[in-house]
């Protein structure tokens, strides 16, 4: 059963350690098939070096295990509520990266501040609000999918294909797994450049909004809309 995307997500998911964006089993990736209405996310606990097609975890969209033997990622319901309000999508990563982490542990959202910034991000990378006790007590991983949900309200998922989560970290996502890992690498980078820009200039202001849309039309086709 959907062998194909059964590939896709394990290299993506082979891809975050290559990439210096996962450390012991905290990350995962998963893909989805939308004409079927299911997702293949990683196993939760299982080290990346022994990961396989076999310990891949087939989700309908209400978190029952359709396929697989082992438990689903402990994010997989974050996941099934950003499937489900984001049709654009095809891919999600959730990771522990350094860099991203650190802004989202700090609750703090990432200014534009660069071109390379602006070619992937269409204004500021939000990081949520902080999920209350009743949200944390309850189904802690669906909140967290709803939170994003309401972070990015109004906002085209592939214009801003990543948020950062407060107090824990970030989700990137895309038309495919690995545009989602891309999106990953791409965020830590310029979490990492952001933060030393402020080291160096902690009073340093976002780009202009010219300049941010001259840089994001490189990578958006037919891209208009304003800030």
């Amino acid at each position: 059963m959907l062998e194909k995307l059964k590939e896709e997500v394990l290299e993506a998911n082979l891809e975050l350690p290559k990439r210096g964006l996962v450390n012991h089993t905290w990350g995962n990736v998963s893909g989805i098939d939308r004409e079927k209405g299911l997702v293949v996310i990683k196993p939760s606990g299982v080290p990346y070096n022994e990961l396989n097609i076999e310990s891949l975890v087939v989700l309908d969209y209400d978190g029952n295990v359709i396929e697989g033997n082992l438990k689903p990622s402990s994010d997989a319901m974050t996941h099934l509520v950003l499937y489900k309000a984001f049709k654009e999508i095809g891919g999600i990563v959730h990771t522990h990266s350094p860099w991203a982490t650190s802004w989202a542990q700090a609750c703090k959202s990432i200014p534009p501040l660069g071109a390379a910034h602006a070619e992937y991000f269409y204004g500021n990378i939000p990081c949520t609000r902080k999920l209350n006790e009743k949200e944390i007590k309850g189904d802690y991983a669906a909140e967290t999918g709803r939170v994003i949900v309401e972070t990015l309200s109004g906002v085209n998922p592939l214009y801003m294909p990543a948020v950062l989560v407060s107090n824990h970290g970030p989700f990137t996502w895309g038309k495919t797994p690995m545009d989602a890992v891309n999106m990953a690498d791409v965020l830590e980078v310029v979490a990492m450049a952001a933060y030393r820009t402020y080291t160096l200039t902690p009073a340093i202001r976002p780009i202009d909004t010219v300049l941010i849309e001259t840089n994001f039309a490189k990578k958006h086709e037919n891209f208009q809309k304003s800030l």
